[in-house]
């Protein structure tokens, strides 16, 4: 892609050009040397499949390896911390929704602040989420009232506390007539849905890349998506056909760095990391694996964090919900 076209793409995102010439990033000489993506799930999930489908043609645009670092754990607060606390232009990372929005709120002795940590580079993909169960579970409305009948016999999986599979099945208690289905962290959600598919736990909120080649096969059950039917995933009802309304939450992840990052590097990212999430191959492959491509300036990823933390900010107060 011709450099004069990419100026005009991020300029067309942000509002203006970030650059004041064309030589700019050279004289910045970003970056010197591999690049460090840390990622805050275990391999073989679906935050860690976004970001090693763009760690390859992100590495062809920088001129320099970009190496994938798996660091689960503390619904990826582990991994963000380590992004937060990096003194150098060479460490990046990948977070997911509760990280920026409701980390600090879940928890005031995080060990860093969303709010001054970061330099917030893109939001790279989005997704509905999937409410999945049993193939052996009723479906549509029937499915709430057998929730609300098994009580707190019953469970439910995420991938941490605070996470937005967590709040999200914490508000869905509220708007699917009050069921008492108790929490379960896993690492990972594959391991989730290992547990789901095993009958330990009884529903969970993924993401549809990771639900629907097990719902194709039979091994679970769609019961809706949230914020309404999607493209994504167009054979699967909403929560809304289930008689759910006002359960619009997604699921996405982002690029960021430390608060620290250069400006050279922060303007480098903000032209290349678009380019590469919008390229159309990758955005193929973020669809076929059930994922949304975004590719957006720092300002939307900014405007996306302060609207959805005042969201999740609210479920976390009106179910008193705390770390652990």
């Amino acid at each position: 892609m011709q450099r004069r076209y990419l100026l005009a793409q991020l300029a067309a995102l942000s509002g203006a050009s970030l650059l004041a010439s064309p030589s700019a990033f050279a004289q910045g000489k970003y970056p010197q040397r591999p690049i460090t993506l840390v990622v805050p799930t275990a391999p073989g999930g679906s935050t860690d499949f976004t970001a090693r489908l763009v760690v390859e043609p992100l590495s062809r645009a920088l001129g320099q390896p970009v190496v994938v670092e798996n660091k689960p754990g503390a619904s990826g607060n582990i991994a963000a911390d380590q992004v937060a606390k990096a003194s150098d232009d060479h460490t990046l990372g990948v977070v997911i929704n509760g990280n920026l929005t409701s980390a600090k709120t879940l928890n005031p002795k995080l060990p860093f602040d969303p709010a001054k940590d970061f330099s917030l580079l893109s939001l790279l993909a989005t997704a509905p989420l999937v409410l999945v169960t049993q193939p052996t579970q009723p479906s549509g409305a029937d499915f709430f009232l057998a929730a609300r009948n098994g009580g707190n016999k019953w469970s439910y999986g995420s991938v941490g506390i605070g996470s937005v599979g967590h709040l999200g099945v914490e508000y869905l208690k509220t708007r699917a007539g009050s069921f008492d289905a108790v929490h379960v962290p896993y690492n990972g959600n594959p391991a989730v849905l290992t547990a789901l598919i095993q009958g330990q736990i009884q529903l969970a909120l993924v993401p549809p890349g990771l639900a629907l080649p097990q719902v194709r096969a039979g091994k679970l059950k769609a019961i809706g998506l949230t914020a309404g039917r999607s493209t994504l995933a167009p054979e699967l009802p909403s929560l809304r056909e289930a008689g759910v309304n006002n359960l619009d939450l997604e699921v996405w992840t982002a690029l960021v760095g430390p608060a620290g990052l250069s400006k050279a590097a922060q303007q480098r990212l903000a032209l290349d990391v678009p380019a590469v999430v919008r390229d159309p191959e990758v955005r193929q492959r973020l669809f076929n694996a059930g994922w949304a491509a975004q590719g957006t300036a720092p300002e939307a990823l900014r405007l996306r964090v302060k609207n959805e933390a005042a969201i999740l900010g609210g479920i976390i107060a009106m179910r008193g919900i705390k770390a652990e």
